[in-house]
């Protein structure tokens, strides 16, 4: 099996013992993204719409890495600290997902690493 492994500076670097993201065969499979600045390393905003959209942008990061768009993720597994911030996720996330949004699972969870609000991983597929 060959697999390469995805670095780029367009979104956050890995704070543990992971890859941003793995090409391997017709897929690109992405770690979880949470809302840390690229550049700064800063938590985004403690509210959901800022969060997810620097979640979603670091995502839009990864795929242009990789010459991929939005268009190309076919699965999509979405973290919430809390369901109540589920709608105003949703808005945000259907910016990124206009036509053909892929499939997708949503769970509430604890809590996310540095008591972010919302995480978000992805599988792509590489034509």
């Amino acid at each position: 099996m060959e697999k390469k492994i995805i670095k780029t500076h367009k979104a956050p670097q890995a704070i543990g013992p992971y890859s941003q993201a793995v090409k391997s065969g017709n897929f690109l499979f992405a770690s979880g993204q949470i809302p840390l600045d690229p550049v700064s390393g800063a938590m985004a905003e403690n509210n959901i719409q800022a969060q997810t959209e620097r979640v979603m942008e670091n995502i839009k990061g990864l795929l242009e890495s990789e010459n991929l768009t939005f268009a190309n993720v076919i699965k999509t597994t979405c973290f919430l600290s809390d369901m109540a911030n589920f709608a105003a996720f949703n808005e945000v996330y259907a910016k990124y997902f206009t036509e053909n949004p892929p499939a997708r699972s949503t769970v509430a969870v604890k809590t996310l690493p540095k008591d972010a609000l919302v995480e978000v991983e992805i599988i792509a597929v590489v034509e």
